[in-house]
């Protein structure tokens, strides 16, 4: 099945957005509303902002659900990472998912890779349809 990803754009940079990834964590939401507003369709206004405006807060996705790159340039700026390597961490968050980011491969009972994003949430509560990725169910 193909999972689904939106992309964005003001003309200069294009904001890219995988649900699949995203933990409800609202990061986006409560630094910059004006942007993004789930209430709306589109949900991302990229003329809301500026450029670097929307560039610092999608930087700050703690799943990497949003992402952005710079119009012309064919890859996604990785949340401006270093090219040093990168160790896997392991975080939970109270009351909330389990983020894993680094350079990891998840692994379902059949032996099938589900997961090498370098950042995804975990459910720990059960409730998530998305199992076992996170998709905000626990804040219901």
């Amino acid at each position: 099945m193909e999972k689904l990803v939106k992309k964005y754009t003001n003309g200069e940079i294009t904001v890219v957005w995988k649900p699949h990834l995203c933990d409800h964590s609202a990061v986006c939401i409560r630094e910059l509303p004006k942007v993004f507003d789930t209430f709306s369709r589109p949900w991302i206004k990229m003329d809301a902002a500026s450029s670097e405006e929307i560039k610092k807060v999608v930087d700050r996705c703690p799943t990497k659900a949003l992402t952005w790159f710079k119009n012309g340039e064919e890859k996604e700026i990785k949340n401006e990472v270093s090219n040093e390597i990168e160790k896997t961490t392991i975080t939970i968050v109270k009351n909330g998912p389990i983020r894993v980011s680094g350079n990891f491969l998840l692994i379902n009972e059949d032996n099938e890779a589900v997961a090498s994003e370098d950042k995804i949430s975990l459910c720990r509560c059960g409730k998530s349809n998305r199992m076992p990725f996170c998709d905000g169910s626990h804040k219901l």
